[in-house]
C-alpha cells in the first residue's frame, strides 16, 4: 500500500502562497465551496481550516490518506481525479499540489503514487485539467503547484497567472491560479 504524503516543501510552499492570496474576510470564505485534489496528510485541509473555510472536501486516489483525513475531521472520499464526484458538483476554489515529477526508473514503488506525475510528469496534471473545468464555478479559481521538471502541460484555454516561484536545489517551484476568467 503506497504510504501517505508527508508534507515537505512543496506543501509549505503552497500553503504560504495560499495564505497570502486568501486574504478574505471571514464570512466570505465561510460562504465558499473547497475541493483540495490529492489531499494526503491533510495539512492543507487543516490550514484552509485554520483561516476560517467552513465548507471543505478533500479527495486522494490513496485510502490511507482518505481515513488520515477523515480522522482530522474532514469530509473526504478516494476517487481517481474527478471520477467520484457527481457530474454537476462545482467548487468555488480548487487546491491540487498533484504528482508532478517525470517517471523515474529509481523512485521506489510505494512513493510514485505520490510523486510521479507520468512520462514527462504534468500527465496527472493535464487529466486533471481537463476534468477541473466542469467542476470549477463561473469565477472560481483553482491554485496549482508544479515543477520545472514537470514538462507538457496543457492549460486548457484557462488563463494563467503564476502567483510565486521558490528555487529548491535543482528544481525550480510554482505556484498558478488558474481561472476561466482572472479578475
Amino acid at each position: 500500500m503506497p504510504e501517505i504524503y508527508k508534507p515537505a516543501e512543496d506543501s509549505y510552499f503552497l500553503i504560504e502562497v495560499l495564505q497570502d492570496k486568501l486574504k478574505l474576510k471571514n464570512h466570505e470564505l465561510k460562504n465558499l465551496k473547497f475541493l483540495e485534489m490529492g489531499c494526503g496528510s491533510g495539512i492543507i485541509l487543516q490550514f484552509l481550516k485554520s483561516i476560517g473555510v467552513k465548507n471543505l472536501f478533500g479527495i486522494d486516489i490513496n485510502p490511507d490518506a482518505v481515513k488520515q483525513c477523515k480522522t482530522l475531521g474532514f469530509k473526504c472520499i478516494v476517487s481517481d481525479l474527478f471520477n467520484e464526484i457527481q457530474k454537476n458538483e462545482k467548487f468555488d476554489v480548487i487546491i491540487f499540489n498533484p504528482p508532478y515529477l517525470p517517471e523515474n526508473p529509481k523512485e521506489p514503488e510505494d512513493s510514485k503514487l505520490a510523486t510521479t506525475g507520468g512520462k514527462k510528469g504534468s500527465e496527472i496534471i493535464n487529466e486533471f485539467l481537463k476534468q477541473a473545468k466542469k467542476h470549477l464555478k463561473k469565477h472560481g479559481k483553482i491554485f496549482l503547484l508544479f515543477s520545472s521538471f514537470t514538462k507538457g502541460i496543457k492549460w486548457q484555454g484557462f488563463k494563467k497567472k503564476i502567483l510565486a516561484k521558490k528555487k529548491l536545489f535543482f528544481e525550480e517551484l510554482y505556484v498558478v491560479e488558474l481561472a476561466v476568467e482572472l479578475h
